[in-house]
């Protein structure tokens, strides 16, 4: 069960931290060490700070522009366009090519994207798709998935990939122009935070890869 979520502009967090939570993977212990650790100290509570949204098609033009006005119609952002890296010649593609397409969300626009896309899951997430350090990366098969989503002849079917952004208070200091400084570890979130966070936010389901 979810509980109460704060939407800011940027951030997206648990408005009240139970006195108690079911994680569906974690253990008891591990979960009110967690809880307990955030009630300590408000700086250590994790927020969404941004949701990623990318479709890959390759090097055909034609589906990559449909895949940029079905983000857009998605997402109601302009999406920008990727370039490949580098030419692989096995899958036709050139340096330089345009091969995806992508678009970053936050706040209401995040909350509102995750929360229909992990309905296209199912609410379910492989403990896979948490790194060690909270964020998460998982896919959907077709877009058509995502609930108040209608099938257009003209743009046709698409998977996508989505990867959520986990942070605390304090790692602004990796994103300065100046002076850029790194996260100490032990101020780094962890995996079993990532997952307590979209448990309380979503009420997911996570389960063992």
């Amino acid at each position: 069960m979810s509980t109460e979520v704060v939407v800011t502009k940027t951030n997206i967090y648990p408005k009240i931290l139970p006195t108690s939570f079911k994680s569906s993977i974690l253990t008891d212990d591990v979960t009110m060490s967690i809880l307990n650790k955030w009630r300590q100290n408000a700086m250590l509570v994790p927020f969404i700070s941004k949701v990623v949204v990318n479709i890959s098609v390759g090097g055909t033009q034609e589906r990559l522009d449909k895949a940029i006005a079905l983000l857009e119609q998605l997402t109601g952002q302009k999406p920008s366009v990727r370039r490949a890296k580098k030419t692989i010649k096995e899958f036709g593609i050139t340096k330089r090519q345009p091969i995806a397409t992508i678009v970053t969300l936050r706040g209401a626009g995040a909350y509102e994207f995750l929360r229909k896309t992990l309905i296209a899951v199912n609410n379910i997430l492989k403990e896979s798709s948490f790194d060690p350090y909270g964020n998460i990366a998982f896919g959907i098969k077709e877009h058509l998935l995502i609930p108040g989503v209608k099938y257009d002849p003209e743009i046709g079917i698409f998977g996508m990939d989505v990867a959520v952004a986990i942070e605390r208070k304090g790692y602004r200091v990796m994103r300065r122009k100046l002076k850029r400084g790194t996260i100490p570890r032990r101020h780094r979130t962890t995996k079993e935070e990532g997952i307590l966070l979209m448990e309380l936010l979503f009420g997911v389901k996570v389960v063992p890869r």
